[in-house]
């Protein structure tokens, strides 16, 4: 009797390792990946599966309408979208003023250097 639950052992503890490594990260990626998918909204910032960058312009039940360019909008799957980036709610600063913000520390830098 012990010589055979001796032998299940190693197949037990392959099946735990099984579980541990594979089946279990893999369905809290899909979890995820379907929370993620159900919760786009128009407007959101997207890469497809396919690397085309777009705005979700509108959600149907199965697919979506992905603006990729000004007047070019295509209809994808929704499993197609691969990554979302965040919502469109503000344009980017100007440039300049990030170089304004950025030139008291380079004259702090300066002033530092000229001290030593």
């Amino acid at each position: 009797m012990m010589d055979q639950l001796n032998a299940f052992w190693p197949i037990i503890l392959m099946v735990v390792i099984f579980y541990f490594m594979l089946w279990r990260p893999q369905k809290k990626q899909q979890k995820r990946r379907q929370e993620m998918l159900n919760s786009l909204k128009a407007g959101a910032k997207i890469i497809t599966a396919g690397g085309l960058f777009g705005t979700v312009v509108s959600l149907h039940d199965d697919y979506l309408i992905v603006r990729i360019a000004e007047r070019v909008e295509i209809k994808i799957q929704r499993s197609a979208v691969g990554q979302v980036l965040g919502k469109q709610d503000k344009p980017a600063e100007p440039k300049k003023a990030q170089k304004a913000e950025k030139q008291p520390v380079e004259a702090k830098q300066e002033e530092t250097n000229d001290a030593t």
